[in-house]
């Protein structure tokens, strides 16, 4: 079976405050804004499409799993452990809320940061190899 769906375009986040989020988004994560208004941000981000949506106070991206655990929908790939390692200090550095750098049986290290909306995000120390392989990384 061939590929239907070829990548992920576009993510919407919920926001409390669109202009707040979208200078903490652009300051600490490198993102670029393309659009602002009362009720979204457009911005780029790890070759991605993010839409910053103004929401009511408590919305997330988070879910509780089966064992109650409230978990991330969403896990950006760095390339190798030096760099998930270095972004992680930077994170520190720059006061973005960060957990541990997890060993979670698998390869890879990884780790969790949140938005001032408390926003899970994950961070992986592998970048995929159909992503390595596209863009000649090898």
């Amino acid at each position: 079976m061939s590929e239907k769906l070829v990548r992920v375009g576009t993510t919407y986040i919920p926001v409390t405050n669109v202009a707040l989020s979208s200078d903490w988004y652009t300051e600490k994560l490198g993102a670029i804004k393309n659009y602002q208004d009362e009720d979204k941000a457009i911005l780029n981000l790890a070759n991605q499409s993010i839409f910053l949506v103004k929401s009511k106070v408590g919305e997330t991206l988070n879910f509780v799993d089966n064992n109650g655990q409230d978990r991330f929908a969403l896990t950006f790939e760095v390339d190798g452990l030096d760099n998930l390692i270095s972004l992680h200090n930077e994170f520190i550095e720059n006061l973005v809320q960060v957990g541990q750098v997890e060993n979670r049986g698998h390869a890879g290290r990884n780790f969790v940061f949140e938005d001032p909306d408390g926003n899970k995000f994950d961070v992986w120390s592998e970048l995929s190899p159909s992503y390595k392989e596209k863009f000649n990384m090898q």
